[in-house]
């Protein structure tokens, strides 16, 4: 994380003063997730904090969708994030294999790279980084909300 601060009080508030001139440098996808005034308001349904991370497909070669889920009581939503043009998809976790080990999100953190944009979660307790040429993030009805992380 270059601006958000995971140490303690998890603080976006470093992020979100640079947002304004990072989001110019956003592809639009990106843009309209990062700069949505509910994706670091805590306690709301639309923030990515507390969020977990259930799974990973391809639906092509340079595609990747994840799905998250909060693991409130509930109603809710999944966040689903596809990205495009993906160029890396890395983890930290050594032997991970499924994205649950990654544990909930503490927060995230969107910035412009050469070829669109990075979007780093931090998670308890390891990271994952995706650089991408843009990403849609779509909240979309809970699946199967008995089964919640």
């Amino acid at each position: 994380m270059k601006y958000v601060d995971i140490r303690g009080d998890c603080d976006p508030g470093p992020y979100l003063v640079r947002l304004p001139e990072l989001a110019g440098g956003l592809p639009p996808g990106a843009r309209a997730f990062a700069t949505d005034p509910r994706h670091y308001a805590p306690g709301d349904r639309h923030c990515v904090q507390d969020l977990h991370p259930l799974d990973a497909r391809r639906p092509a070669r340079d595609a990747v969708e994840l799905r998250f889920r909060h693991h409130r009581a509930g109603p809710g939503e999944d966040l689903v994030v596809r990205y495009t043009g993906v160029s890396r998809f890395q983890t930290d976790i050594l032997g991970a294999c499924d994205l649950a080990s990654l544990g909930e999100v503490i927060l995230d953190e969107i910035l412009p790279h050469p070829d669109g944009c990075t979007h780093e979660l931090a998670c308890r307790p390891g990271t994952l980084v995706v650089a991408c040429t843009d990403l849609v993030a779509e909240w979309v009805p809970a699946t199967d909300d008995e089964n919640r992380p």
